[in-house]
């Protein structure tokens, strides 16, 4: 059986993570590699995408901490089991918009819930299948709050208060400092020096893992 690759984006509202999750999975395609893109939450089956609508809607008004936190938890564990683990297992390399990273500085720094109850939580989710590589796409949340605004009415997360949005960039970083698989860049760069970083980071890893 082949071992694929799981590479993650992270980041902040607005800092370009779907751009530059296209722009790499075009590159790897052309570079003949076989390449499975998804996102969080919402990414494989129907039912992930009917947790995303609940997750994301303003129409149910205010839903408890724990409760969104659960709902998070349940879509990456069905979009893990019918998607990302069998592209794995094919050999493919993984991209991913959001993952557990994202529980961790949204429910967790963001919505204050126990960070340790949160990691053991995503560990049995994801079925102790960590990502290989994870770039964190850092912005400033005011800009980055701006940025999201121009493509459309921001959702139930986007439109919380800028405080949140601190306090999750200040998790996604302190995360960052945790291990090596964590490659921080500066999402207000030009769109070309970004991408041409997270290349030379991505084939790092490739290169040295083959």
């Amino acid at each position: 059986m082949n071992s694929g690759r799981l590479i993650t984006f992270e980041g902040p509202e607005g800092a370009g993570k779907s751009t530059q999750v296209k722009a790499l999975k075009d590159y790897l395609i052309k570079e003949g590699y076989k390449v499975t893109c998804t996102f969080e939450p919402g990414g494989g089956p129907q039912l992930c995408t009917k947790i995303r609508e609940l997750l994301l809607s303003t129409e149910h008004g205010d839903i408890s901490d724990e409760t969104e936190l659960f709902l998070m938890l349940a879509a990456r564990a069905e979009h893990v089991q019918s998607l990302v683990l069998p592209a794995l297992s094919d050999g493919d390399i993984v991209i991913c918009d959001r993952f557990i990273d994202s529980s961790v500085a949204y429910q967790g720094y963001g919505r204050g819930i126990d960070v340790k109850t949160i990691d053991k939580m995503n560990s049995f989710a994801i079925k102790g299948r960590y990502p290989d590589l994870t770039i964190v796409m850092d912005i400033n949340p005011e800009l980055g709050l701006k940025r999201a605004a121009r493509t459309g009415a921001l959702d139930r997360i986007e439109g919380a208060a800028l405080s949140f949005h601190e306090s999750v960039r200040s998790g996604f970083l302190s995360l960052a400092q945790e291990g090596d698989r964590y490659f921080v860049v500066d999402a207000s760069q030009d769109l070309d020096t970004i991408k041409c970083e997270i290349k030379d980071r991505v084939l790092k890893l490739l290169n040295y893992e083959n």
